[in-house]
């Protein structure tokens, strides 16, 4: 019997699927390639297959199985330099967290608590609603803003099938202690002071003005003596950092610190402890004595005067770290002697700050972590920005240096002192915000299950999903 013939096709006919490019900038030794490609097709194939260079770009597009866009691109730009550019490094996306600024924060922060304020369970969807009410905030979803209380350090805590936020324990704490601390030290009549950052780029602006809408070009605005509206900066420019201090007889004379860095990023990365350090220095011996320093925890306002071993350090920095503290036993653990550390440590975790403070019989008070409305030089700084918004019109940082120094004269001790009577205000309402928080969550409980419940709550640092 004859072999009957395969119908199938030989194996070489099978071509493999050609793999479509993942979306990426093209390196510079890729657009190398495509350039060497067209060469090749423009000298090695047939003039009359393919005599026009778009027939050409198409063909090197077909053969490196990328787009002819990309292939016209990358040889136009060829063309006009007679070089390649290297690839543009992808830019970072912000997250929600680097997008709102600290003052923002804060705000979450009072939106949160003015619900308990109102004997009100706060959940992160009734939150949203009043974050994306208020036309001074940012916009964002519910997942943003979960990120955001999160950061903020809020934790939920789950009453069988409802959910509610609260501050996590260790803030609640930091709060109830500084002002019981600022209580004390108001009753005492102490000299209180507050300092802090903010920045002001050269194009620092106000965001609208009235504009004639009649004028339609320059000419016209010419003709008619008018003006064709507000010049708008190209772009935000340098920024100044500005570090000041003051209390209720105004701004501390001569204690500002302006300097000028590049304006991207965090502004509080243009400031390290060195620096801070060297100011706080400087400027202490211009307060009135037994005073007090309030100020956030930055981590430039917070170095440790010596550093605390921590699991990473290996077992020999332990022992030598020990060594002038407590006495051990060479054969102890690494475990072991981490274990003597927690017992001492706190003796030697003292800030530098702090005692440079203690020197000269001043105390500093850590603000609780997003809590500007206890700042009044945070409503201070609004006013000084918005100066040199309403007055900025050239742009150039000489000229905002020269706004800067007038809205700071501008400040009067009166104006310190409407701002802390602001603040005093906002103590005594957060004195009672935790007494509320218990007694919201309480009778929450009791009226919505109908029975007082000894069943402990699951709270999570994770935001969960609301049930209402």
């Amino acid at each position: 019997m004859e072999p009957v013939p395969s119908t199938s096709r030989p194996f070489k006919d099978f071509v493999s699927p050609r793999k479509k490019r993942k979306m990426s900038h093209f390196s510079e030794s890729e657009k190398l390639m495509i350039i060497n490609v067209f060469k090749y097709v423009k000298e090695s194939w047939p003039a009359h297959k393919y005599p026009s260079k778009q027939e050409m770009k198409d063909k090197t597009a077909d053969i490196l199985g990328i787009s002819k866009s990309a292939v016209y691109r990358i040889l136009n730009e060829y063309t006009k330099t007679e070089t390649v550019k290297p690839a543009a490094a992808p830019k970072k996306r912000m997250s929600i967290i680097e997008k709102i600024d600290d003052f923002d924060k804060s705000c979450i922060r009072k939106i949160v608590h003015s619900f308990y304020l109102k004997g009100e369970l706060p959940t992160a969807k009734k939150v949203l609603q009043v974050v994306n009410a208020d036309e001074s905030l940012p916009s964002m979803g519910l997942t943003s803003l979960k990120k955001v209380l999160k950061h903020l350090k809020f934790k939920y805590v789950k009453r069988r099938r409802n959910n509610a936020l609260i501050d996590r324990d260790d803030i609640a704490l930091w709060r109830i202690k500084y002002l019981k601390n600022m209580k004390t030290f108001r009753e005492q009549g102490r000299p209180i002071y507050y300092l802090d950052e903010t920045w002001v780029n050269a194009g620092h602006t106000v965001g609208k003005v009235w504009e004639d809408t009649t004028v339609k070009s320059r000419k016209q605005a010419f003709l008619e003596g008018l003006s064709t509206g507000a010049k708008n900066p190209t772009s935000k420019g340098n920024r100044l950092i500005i570090l000041h201090i003051g209390g209720e007889e105004g701004f501390v004379p001569e204690s500002e610190l302006v300097f000028e860095c590049k304006g991207t990023g965090d502004y509080h990365e243009s400031m390290n402890a060195a620096k801070f350090e060297n100011w706080f220095k400087e400027m202490l011996p211009r307060l009135e004595p037994n005073a007090v320093v309030v100020m956030d925890n930055a981590s430039y306002h917070s170095r440790r005067k010596e550093k605390t071993p921590v699991t990473s350090w290996n077992k020999t920095n332990i022992q030598k770290w020990l060594t002038s503290k407590i006495t051990y036993e060479p054969k102890e653990t690494k475990v072991q002697l981490l274990e003597k550390v927690k017992g001492v440590k706190t003796e030697y975790q003292s800030y530098v700050i702090d005692e440079m403070a203690k020197e000269v019989g001043v105390e500093v008070l850590r603000l609780p972590p997003y809590h500007c409305e206890l700042n009044p030089i945070e409503l201070v700084w609004a006013d000084v920005k918005g100066y040199v918004a309403r007055n900025n019109t050239t742009f150039k940082m000489v000229d905002v240096k020269k706004l800067l120094q007038e809205a700071l004269k501008n400040i009067t001790p009166e104006k310190w002192k409407n701002c802390i009577s602001y603040v005093k205000k906002e103590e005594i309402k957060l004195g009672g915000l935790d007494n509320n928080i218990d007694k919201t969550i309480d009778s929450f409980i009791i009226n919505v299950t109908g029975e007082t419940s000894s069943e402990e709550s699951s709270s999570s640092d994770t935001t969960e999903s609301d049930s209402d």
